[in-house]
């Protein structure tokens, strides 16, 4: 489907009868910023752009040069599936320019695209799709479930099915494509599969599901939660990617005469992600919370390694019918859905690229459950692990080539000191669990 010019959006808007149009882009954290224009301005944001003060946003600015423009993509309109003030209202994503028009080098969006354009150079089309989990709860000041259901359980009268779907409904009208949707293993717990499309497009779309999925909770008066892992006992929520490189239509990653199907290219890919995972994990799951997931026991994974079937393992291969070719594609598994899109699928997709690029080689597949083998067993098949917290994972990202080519040195510079940061408050913390075991006996 042909992307809409500006001319063509504005014929949309006059037809039906536009009165807003939001315009959205997100900061470094990937949290979603906008500003609404009554739609007379709108040929003029399209034009050239709607000025804001950048150095309000976080990472974007320093207050000396703050001067920056929302420029909107024509190719994102889509319109609400709910009224601004009373009127129909639009939206577009946005890309970050200073006044002359020039991209800035920590606009999140921008790092993807610079890492999609390399991608472009060595002919390759980068497609995603994303496993979106989160939980439903009764309100935001505590996590208390508003069902007791467990994987792929179907209870029509539950509201956090009906909410879900409604969901799905909204995204539907903003053009956002869902392949399906479940409860998954935790109660309260539900899944909602994004069609995969090419990785700009799938990493609009997460922020809009987020985004979407909040505006409809809240009508419903429940609280959707992104959090990683916001339960104690309980499996965590992940955002599993699945990555696949096309070129002139062709699936790359696909060779029905190999093992599992997959090509050279592919293992080359699932090589570079591998190479890479400990570096990039700080940008996958950016948040202290999200190191309480990524424990061995619930279905995270925690050891660097791949597999088809084996779902303890941090990249897999899902099976697929050979005669669906453009289906075949891998899996990361450690991302959470409270990362940023924009950079988490550009230092994934920097790492497979690099794989195929320098044809690194990759092992064999990993069997047995990894949760079970002792660490001796592990070290003997070369089997490494993922940071165990965020100090750790930003470690190893500040002292990371990769990561900091992946990113630029000027998103790169600010997140790590957004990261360290969060982790020196974090750890002055006094928690429950220290005030219930230790006040008593200290």
């Amino acid at each position: 489907m042909k992307a809409p010019t500006a001319r063509e959006v504005m014929a949309q808007v006059r037809k039906d009868r536009i009165g807003f149009a939001q315009l959205w882009f997100t900061d470094v954290l990937g949290f979603l910023k906008g500003v609404t224009i009554p739609i007379a301005q709108l040929p003029r944001a399209l034009e050239g752009g709607m000025a804001f003060d950048g150095s309000s946003i976080e990472g974007f600015a320093r207050i000396e040069e703050s001067d920056m423009v929302a420029k909107p993509d024509p190719a994102t309109f889509a319109i609400l599936p709910w009224e601004v003030q009373g009127a129909r209202a639009c939206r577009m994503f946005c890309d970050v320019q200073s006044p002359s028009g020039a991209p800035i080098a920590a606009d999140p969006r921008f790092i993807l695209r610079r890492v999609l354009d390399r991608a472009k150079k060595l002919g390759f089309t980068c497609y995603c799709g994303c496993e979106m989990e989160s939980f439903y709860f009764k309100n935001d000041k505590s996590p208390e479930f508003l069902d007791l259901n467990g994987y792929f359980d179907l209870t029509p009268t539950a509201i956090a099915e009906r909410v879900r779907h409604d969901s799905i409904d909204a995204l539907e009208k903003l053009g956002v494509q869902v392949e399906y949707s479940h409860h998954e293993v935790s109660q309260s717990q539900h899944e909602v599969d994004l069609r995969y499309t090419d990785a700009l497009t799938m990493a609009d779309n997460v922020v809009t599901y987020r985004f979407v999925a909040r505006q409809v909770a809240q009508k419903n008066n429940v609280h959707i939660s992104f959090m990683p892992k916001p339960v104690f006992g309980v499996n965590g929520s992940g955002m599993h990617v699945h990555m696949s490189l096309f070129k002139n239509g062709r699936n790359l990653f696909f060779d029905g005469k190999s093992p599992m199907n997959i090509s050279d290219t592919a293992r080359h890919y699932v090589a570079g992600l591998l190479r890479y995972a400990s570096e990039l994990t700080a940008v996958t799951n950016q948040w202290v919370n999200s190191y309480k997931r990524l424990v061995p026991g619930y279905e995270a994974p925690v050891y660097i390694s791949w597999a088809q079937m084996n779902r303890s393992a941090l990249v897999r291969v899902p099976a697929f019918d050979k005669k669906r070719p453009n289906s075949a594609r891998v899996e990361y598994r450690s991302p959470d859905p409270a990362c940023n899109p924009y950079l988490a699928f550009a230092v994934l997709i920097a790492a497979g690229l690099d794989g195929v690029t320098n044809k690194l080689k990759l092992g064999p597949p990993t069997s047995d459950n990894i949760y079970r083998m002792t660490p001796e067993e592990r070290k003997a098949a070369g089997i490494g692990s993922l940071p165990s917290d965020l100090h750790g994972a930003v470690h190893e990202a500040e002292a990371s080539p990769f990561v900091r080519a992946a990113l630029g040195d000027e998103m790169f510079e600010s997140f790590i000191r957004n990261k360290k940061l969060e982790w020196d408050e974090y750890k002055m913390q006094v928690s429950e669990f220290e005030i219930k075991r230790y006040l008593p006996i200290l």
